[in-house]
């Protein structure tokens, strides 16, 4: 079994596309329990931001497992698999592994260098977890890609490459209204997004933020936050956001709804000539596209985004971000392919056990009268020669095993030494991230 990576991101997918594709949160358990119940998917986390929908999973076929997890993903989508498949990456084992840190170091955000997806790879796996559809191998291969991600900002300068979608968003709102502080500010939506647009805000100079959410109590939550910083702040319900948006110079939403939640009938009811930015990161869209239409009023939405940063230059930070993954990844497999040639090791070492003690009794059987003191002196001393004997052999097949290729040494030692390979104390099976013996939902 391996690992698996189907996805769609802004690197290969038209924003209208991955609005289909986008999960809301309502329906995450629903699809992780529909990819465990696919025949090939034993472990599942699915990964569902403003500009990527990925499927990470353990697979026992590559090709059984991509067509169960492209079938999941077409039907969230409304759509036929063959629609999507022109938009789809998929890698697989290495390559896999290989994705999930590039992307924890934020070298595969459309802002390279964003450190947003550290938390929401975390979110990620944590809902997973919860769900019971994750194993031993998505733990820590993801504990493992949030690792590289902290390594890769502690050690580089790559967050100077961009920040974050919400800050290019909102550099684009400074813009148009020349600067944002003292201006007013409508946040519609309460969850990660929104409180990143919040810090932002404050950080600029914002005159007042407003939060609008469904839920009242995490809208206050937040706007308690932000008055404690000094940033005059309230909260409100959506039903109110006529009224809000009327008094607003930047709305920002991103609520994670599969709906409109700004419809352009509420926006169209503003003083006019008095402009006002629209940053809409919802994924699908929560500001009805329409309101782009209305006079002063300009949409910033990750379409926008999508196409000034698709070849924006990366920062300096990059190749050093690349550097220290490539070295992780090396890390990693090598430490898989070194654990997979233990069992081998393990069942070699209890073979010799077995025929040690099985020469012990025959010798008691012809030398009954042998004193028990030399028999012993006797037993220790082969149990000694046979582990001076396996020791360099075994030591030295871990190291070769760990090396790219090195997965034949343990069928070497299968062979020489008449190990069964039906056995599971003695199999080895060759892959990259997965022990053969793993069970499905295992985890250590």
């Amino acid at each position: 079994m391996s690992v698996l990576v189907v996805g769609l991101s802004h690197r290969t997918t038209p924003v209208p596309v991955l609005e289909r594709v986008a999960v809301a949160d309502s329906d995450l358990g629903k699809l992780l329990d529909r990819l465990l119940k696919a025949p090939s998917v034993s472990e599942a986390v699915l990964l569902s931001t403003c500009n990527r929908v990925e499927v990470y999973a353990v697979v026992e076929t590559f090709h059984g497992g991509m067509n169960e997890v492209v079938e999941v993903l077409a039907r969230q989508a409304g759509a036929e698999p063959g629609d999507l498949f022109e938009h789809l990456y998929v890698h697989y084992s290495a390559a896999a592994v290989e994705h999930l840190f590039s992307v924890a170091g934020g070298l595969d955000s459309m802002v390279v260098g964003e450190a947003q997806i550290l938390g929401q790879l975390r979110t990620a796996y944590n809902r997973a977890d919860e769900a019971g559809v994750v194993g031993r191998t998505l733990h820590e291969l993801t504990q493992q890609a949030l690792r590289v991600g902290k390594r890769v900002h502690t050690e580089t300068d790559i967050d100077h490459a961009g920040g974050s979608v919400v800050s290019e968003a909102l550099a684009d709102a400074a813009e148009a209204l020349g600067g944002l502080t003292g201006r007013q500010a409508l946040i519609v939506g309460a969850g990660s997004m929104g409180g990143l647009a919040a810090a932002h805000l404050r950080r600029a100079g914002i005159g007042e933020v407003v939060i609008a959410n469904r839920t009242a109590a995490n809208g206050a939550r937040l706007a308690t936050a932000l008055a404690a910083d000094g940033v005059p702040a309230r909260s409100t319900g959506l039903s109110d956001l006529t009224a809000e948006i009327a008094r607003a110079d930047v709305l920002f939403a991103c609520t994670g709804s599969v709906d409109v939640v700004v419809g352009a009938e509420l926006i169209g009811d503003r003083e006019p000539g008095r402009p006002l930015v629209v940053c809409d990161l919802g994924l699908p869209k929560d500001v009805d596209p329409a309101a782009a239409l209305l006079s002063g009023v300009r949409v910033v939405d990750l379409e926008t985004l999508q196409r000034r940063l698709s070849d924006a230059p990366a920062g300096q930070g990059t190749l050093r971000a690349a550097e220290i993954v490539a070295e992780e990844v090396r890390g990693y497999l090598a430490g898989q392919r070194s654990a997979e040639v233990t069992p081998t090791v393990t069942a070699l070492r209890k073979r010799a056990a077995e025929v040690v003690d099985t020469e012990l009794l025959r010798l008691d059987s012809r030398l009954p009268e042998l004193d028990g003191a030399v028999r012993d002196e006797l037993a220790k001393t082969v149990r000694r020669v046979v582990d001076k004997l396996l020791h360099t052999p075994t030591v030295r097949v871990k190291e070769l095993a760990a090396a790219p290729g090195g997965a034949g040494y343990a069928e070497a030692l299968r062979e020489l030494f008449g190990l069964d390979p039906q056995k599971p104390a003695a199999v080895s099976t060759p892959h990259s991230t997965q022990d053969a013996t793993q069970t499905k939902g295992e985890k250590r």
